[in-house]
């Protein structure tokens, strides 16, 4: 940084801290202080402010999104020779071993949240910030916060890195036989962990500090009876290695994921399926572009209605695009927004009525116990660790960190996941030209009751000496961070994503997921999905 930019921003920082200081006092959030924090990021990522490049008018193939199916369908369409363009809303955000590219969630800010200015998380702690175009989109409706990323990589940008199959009979009992479960089994589960270079935390690492609270939680489910099954994740081990060695600014090791991993300490989608599909010169990604509208021509070619986005918010100008055959990968909530909408104006007349249908939350559910004796935990944010309980209905709970809190609290979280049968749909609001939906508060107590009761015959087992119950934080449902279904295999779409009605559609996301992976995370569900149904795309030619 030259000394011009040096003292701007160092003006730029007291004002900020001036203007917070007067929200602290009043309560309110500082909005004056938005522009401020703008030239303090422009200076600190410099590289998401770079001029963004137009995609073509048109493409034989247009991909919608970069996250876990998209980033699989742009890699093997170019494998196969088909140019295609991939639209992302968010930025394309660096790593760098030192610079804090992103924030964290005790105190974050516009870097966390897409175009916000206040989040509540699991902590329960509410949050003021400026408005940004940050890596984590929280979308509010009635009964359930929905998170989901905004970013180049998508959900790998921003997930916990746990990435589990489910078991047979359970994806069986959520997918009706739709998907071959052995196919996954043989062929497409073991590509992703390949392509991913998936592994489980390594014993060196398992015996540090920060993952102190990973072998108490162990400890503790080992007491109730369980046996802990380590979890294959997606971080690269070596950087954290990095982090205790000192060769890196913490993050993994320092309750950092959520909002993203400064130092790369996640071997995201930016390092493989899309870097690989770059280099084939046969895919080109453009950040900042939201897509708004699709529609089909008579002809049969696709329109898609792109506004380009500042990293401020600021619109830089609305285009349209078209293309020959169209891949939907903008995640559950954006791809079911953009079929809903299209069958409602017309712009895609012949979707079926199963558009917008079988939404679910994974059955998400963030508890918290007491720890058997006091100690300092640690915060080591990759999870070692889960069991699996059906004693009433199938639960997993998962060791985890606990986000937006950077002290020791005597506590030891879990992400539990549960069996939950329970789907809505979206809706359309003509009057906004809105797509949602609503969860119901019977369903979210329900399925919060299945996990605590699990949480609550383990804290009893290993003498957790305080109930966090108490004090609300022991079972929070009102949120999830694993969206899944809107355009359902083999009712929206055939058994491979082709969307019913228009030949040249296709979706790869969490969106084809009848709203459960069966009680574990879905992100290698998804990934694993998309490798099978674009294989079989590509095959068929259509």
């Amino acid at each position: 940084m030259d000394r011009r930019a040096f003292f701007r921003v160092s003006a730029a920082a007291a004002l900020v801290g001036s203007a917070g200081m007067a929200g602290l006092a009043t309560g309110a959030r500082p909005a004056a202080a938005d522009p401020i924090w703008h030239e303090l990021f422009r200076a600190w990522i410099p590289e998401i402010f770079a001029p963004l490049p137009d995609p073509p008018e048109h493409t034989p193939a247009i991909v919608v999104g970069s996250g876990f199916g998209a980033a699989v369908a742009a890699l093997r369409l170019a494998e196969a020779g088909v140019v295609n363009t991939v639209l992302e809303r968010g930025s394309r955000w660096p790593n760098d071993p030192w610079r804090e590219i992103f924030t964290g969630d005790d105190l974050p800010d516009g870097r966390g949240f897409w175009h916000r200015t206040t989040f509540t998380g699991v902590n329960k702690v509410p949050m003021q910030f400026s408005s940004f175009g940050g890596v984590l989109d929280c979308t509010s409706y009635p009964g359930i916060d929905v998170w989901r990323a905004a970013a180049v990589g998508g959900g790998s940008v921003v997930f916990t890195g746990a990435m589990v199959a489910p078991q047979r009979r359970l994806f069986d009992q959520v997918f009706g036989g739709v998907v071959d479960y052995g196919e996954l089994d043989r062929v497409y589960y073991p590509r992703v962990r390949q392509m991913l270079r998936l592994d489980a935390l390594p014993a060196d690492l398992y015996g540090t500090a920060p993952f102190t609270h990973s072998r108490a939680w162990d400890d503790q489910v080992r007491k109730a009876g369980y046996e802990p099954i380590p979890n294959d994740s997606i971080f690269d081990w070596n950087v954290v290695r990095a982090e205790l060695s000192g060769a890196s600014r913490p993050s993994a090791t320092a309750a950092r994921s959520n909002l993203g991993n400064s130092n790369g300490a996640k071997f995201d989608l930016n390092k493989n399926y899309l870097r690989y599909a770059t280099e084939t010169g046969k895919s080109t990604i453009f950040p900042g572009h939201r897509v708004d509208a699709i529609a089909q021509e008579p002809g049969g070619r696709f329109v898609v209605t792109v506004t380009k986005l500042a990293p401020t918010g600021a619109q830089l100008g609305t285009r349209t695009l078209t293309c020959d055959r169209l891949f939907l990968g903008a995640g559950s909530i954006g791809t079911s927004e953009l079929l809903v909408r299209a069958r409602a104006t017309g712009t895609l007349p012949e979707l079926n009525e199963h558009v917008g249908e079988g939404w679910g939350t994974n059955g998400d559910v963030v508890l918290a116990r007491g720890a058997s004796a006091v100690g300092g935990f640690g915060q080591g944010v990759p999870s070692a660790s889960r069991i699996f309980d059906e004693r009433t209905v199938p639960v997993t709970l998962e060791n985890w960190y606990i986000p937006g809190i950077p002290f020791e609290t005597g506590a030891l979280a879990s992400l539990g996941m549960v069996l939950d049968p329970t789907r809505t749909g979206f809706g359309y609001d003509p009057a906004t030209n809105g797509v949602g939906l609503t969860w119901s508060a019977r369903n979210r107590d329900e399925t919060t009751e299945a996990a605590r009761a699990v949480d609550h015959r383990i804290a009893e087992a290993a003498g957790a000496m305080f109930e966090y119950g108490a004090l609300g934080y022991d079972a929070n449902a009102l949120f999830t961070a694993h969206p899944l279904g809107g355009a359902v295999l083999g009712k929206a779409t055939d058994a491979y994503g082709r969307v019913h009605g228009h030949r040249g559609l296709y979706v790869v996301d969490g969106a084809a997921v009848p709203g459960s992976t069966a009680t574990v995370n879905p992100s290698l569900t998804i990934t694993a999905l998309a490798e099978r149904n674009i294989e079989n795309i590509v095959r068929a030619g259509r």
